[in-house]
């Protein structure tokens, strides 16, 4: 029984060595990708065909033959993106976010939930990283526990949502199959008109005696006159608006929280140049700073670049620095 190849090679084991190759992976709470690794350390992560995975664990459970940590078949799954690394960020992500599923909504500033935000991130990073497991842990369970309410509150929330989602999507995929239908169902009728017309054209000219000519023209027109007619669009009713929201569906929103807080107050920057003050650059052109500047075009101007602007900045460049002396 051979090792399949690792992250991006080839090769099988077993009776069928082109098995699909799976990533023998423990996806519990915290330790979500504990991988079958090579002794030598060759690569991270190494993978079994699918015939070594049942020869494993044909007891649906068996311990890692690496690190002997006991494992689960029904845990194992099938590696999605070419990097195993990815695919345990991914897993511990969503398993983390199932326990941190707070809002914005839920938290009276922006900069708290930006915060939160973070806090995610960082436990996400040293899941996956294996840093300061122990601790990461302990601070995970902490919050699951002091969080109970609103973890809950907010799976409810979240069902309910991907419900109406679900409906949304069904009633898109009915009215799609519908215009379908719709659609399907005018061109039969078009063609069936068409062949009417036809058939009524060589009647004509069979059995009526008026000139060839004029029943062409006639045919032409009572022909035009139909196709006006089915071309001529059936208004639709709006059963809903352009967010989705259904009318005459009440909806009530919460009002937004105001805070109260201090203006924010600019304060002109202060920057030491160690070198003589460059005059303002309104000031330039009266100076004679400007003489020996190319003027600004149109196009110049319409980006916003002025010959003020330009020569203010080479002046800043050229005094920077000159009063100063190492002490």
């Amino acid at each position: 029984m051979g090792n399949g190849a690792a992250a991006g090679g080839g090769g099988g084991a077993g009776p069928s060595g082109a098995s699909e190759s799976i990533s023998i992976t423990f996806s519990s709470l915290i330790s979500t990708a504990i991988t079958m690794s090579s002794v030598a350390g060759e690569a991270e992560d190494m993978f079994r065909c699918e015939s070594c995975v049942e020869l494993l664990f044909v007891r649906g459970a068996g311990n890692c033959h690496e690190c002997d940590t006991p494992l689960r078949k029904s845990n194992f799954r099938v590696q999605l993106f070419e990097d195993p690394a990815v695919d345990k960020e991914v897993e511990i992500r969503k398993k983390v976010l199932k326990i941190y599923n707070k809002r914005e909504e839920d938290f009276p500033t922006l900069d708290e939930y930006n915060d939160f935000l973070e806090e995610i991130e960082e436990i996400v990073f040293n899941l996956t990283n294996n840093v300061d497991l122990e601790n990461t842990k302990k601070k995970m369970e902490l919050y699951q526990k002091d969080n109970k309410e609103v973890i809950q509150k907010n799976k409810l929330k979240l069902t309910r949502e991907q419900e109406e989602l679900e409906e949304a999507l069904e009633v898109e995929r009915q009215e799609s199959e519908q215009r379908r239908l719709f659609m399907q169902k005018e061109e039969q009728l078009q063609q069936m008109i068409k062949r009417k017309n036809k058939q009524a054209l060589l009647d004509d000219l069979e059995s009526s005696d008026l000139p060839a000519s004029l029943l062409l023209a006639q045919h032409k027109d009572r022909s035009t006159q139909i196709e006006m007619q089915l071309e001529k669009p059936k208004p639709v009713k709006p059963v809903t608006f352009s967010t989705g929201i259904k009318m005459g569906q009440h909806i009530s929103l919460a009002p937004i929280q105001k805070l109260e807080e201090t203006l924010y107050e600019y304060q002109p920057l202060q920057v030491e140049t160690y070198g003589p003050q460059v005059p303002e650059p309104d000031m330039l052109g009266r100076l004679g700073y400007l003489t020996h500047v190319r003027a600004a075009s149109p196009q110049d101007l319409a980006g916003g670049y002025t010959s003020s602007l330009a020569c203010h900045r080479a002046l800043q460049d050229a005094f920077s620095g000159l009063f100063w002396h190492p002490s």
